[in-house]
C-alpha cells in the first residue's frame, strides 16, 4: 500500500513539473506575436545538429528524463532550457537542472551555460559548429545530456544526502559535425570534458544522430498532422574513457529511437525511449520534452524597454 501511495505521489509530481513548464513558456506568450512561419526543430536530445536558433528569438524548453537504477532508486530528473539567437553564427543557452529520485528527496542540481558557434556562413557538405560550455552542477545532477569518460550506472545510485554535497566545475567542449543528405540529417559529436580541478583528467564521449521528416514535401494548407511536421530517427550515445584510461573499458552506451512533433504554432514535442548497449549503463531511459519558439523576443524585449524609458 505504501508502494502505491509513493507511486501515485511521485506521479503527480511529474505532472506538476510538466504544468508548470507550460505555465511558463505560456507566460511568455503575451510579449509577442504569432511567428508566419516554424523552423522545423530537431529530434534529438543529446545530439545536436548545426542549425542555430534564429537571431532573435527565444526558445524555451522542458525535459525530462526518467531512469531505472540497479542498486538504487530510480529516478525522474527534469530540466528548463532557454536558448537565443543572439547572431546568425552564435547561439547561447541557459539551463537549471534538478531530479527527484524515489524513495529520497527532490534537489536542485545546478546550471549551465552553452554557446554554439558557426564558423562557415554558408552550408557545405559537413557543416561544423563549435560548442563550449560551463557546468556549474552537483555530483547529484541526473539529467543525462551527455555521456562522458567512464561515467556508469552505478555513479548514479548514490544517495542524494552525499551526492548533493560535492560541487563539479567542467569546461565542456563538442565539434558538432552534420550533413543533409536527400532530407535525412547525420550528425556526430565528438565530447572533450576537463574538470576545472587541477587533479581531474580529460574525459571524452561521443553522440550520433540519424534522422528524417516523415514527409519532405510541405502542405500547401497549414495543418497539425501533416506528414512533414513529425521527424523521426535515432541517436547513440555514450563515454570514450579519459585521458588516463581511454577506450571503452568501464563506460556506458545507449541507443535511442527518437520522434519530435512540430506544430505549426511554434511548439515541439519530443519522445526518446533509450536502452543500455552494456551491463553499466541504465537499462531504460525515458525522455520527453516540449518547447516553444518565439520569433522576435529580441526586438519585443526591446521595444518594451523603449517604450518604459
Amino acid at each position: 500500500m505504501n508502494e502505491t501511495r509513493y507511486a501515485v505521489r511521485h506521479t503527480v509530481a511529474s505532472l506538476l513539473h510538466l504544468r508548470f513548464a507550460a505555465l511558463l513558456l505560456a507566460a511568455l506568450a503575451p510579449l509577442l506575436a504569432p511567428s508566419p512561419a516554424h523552423a522545423q526543430e530537431s529530434p534529438y536530445i543529446v545530439t545536436y545538429d548545426h542549425y542555430l536558433e534564429e537571431p532573435g528569438s527565444l526558445e524555451v524548453e522542458y525535459y525530462s528524463t526518467l531512469g531505472t537504477q540497479r542498486g538504487g532508486n530510480a529516478f525522474h530528473s527534469f530540466w528548463a532550457e532557454f536558448e537565443y539567437g543572439v547572431k546568425a553564427w552564435w547561439t547561447t543557452e541557459f539551463y537549471l537542472d534538478g531530479q527527484t529520485t524515489f524513495n529520497q528527496s527532490t534537489v536542485f542540481t545546478g546550471f549551465r551555460w552553452e554557446n554554439r558557434l558557426r564558423p562557415l556562413a554558408r552550408e557545405h557538405l559537413v557543416n561544423p559548429i563549435l560548442y563550449i560550455e560551463y557546468e556549474h552542477t552537483k555530483a547529484s545532477d541526473k539529467i543525462l545530456k551527455e555521456v562522458e569518460g567512464h561515467d556508469v550506472e552505478a555513479d548514479y545510485a548514490v544517495p542524494n544526502s552525499v551526492s548533493n554535497r560535492d560541487q563539479d566545475h567542467e569546461l565542456e567542449f563538442k565539434l558538432l559535425l552534420s550533413s543533409q543528405v536527400k532530407g535525412w540529417n547525420i550528425a556526430l559529436n565528438p565530447l572533450f570534458v576537463k574538470n576545472l580541478s587541477p587533479s581531474e583528467p580529460w574525459e571524452f564521449g561521443y553522440a550520433l544522430g540519424l534522422s528524417r521528416p516523415l514527409g519532405l514535401k510541405a502542405s500547401p494548407q497549414r495543418c497539425n498532422f501533416c506528414p512533414e511536421n513529425f521527424i523521426a530517427g535515432v541517436e547513440m550515445y555514450g563515454g570514450l574513457g579519459d585521458s588516463r584510461s581511454p577506450g571503452l573499458n568501464q563506460t556506458s552506451h545507449y541507443l535511442a529511437p527518437v520522434l519530435a512533433w512540430n506544430l505549426p504554432s511554434g511548439w515541439t514535442l519530443r519522445l526518446s525511449p533509450g536502452f543500455g548497449l552494456n551491463d553499466t549503463s541504465h537499462q531504460f531511459l525515458l525522455r520527453w520534452g516540449v518547447s516553444r519558439e518565439f520569433a522576435g523576443f529580441g526586438a519585443a524585449v526591446r521595444r518594451l524597454f523603449g517604450a518604459s524609458r
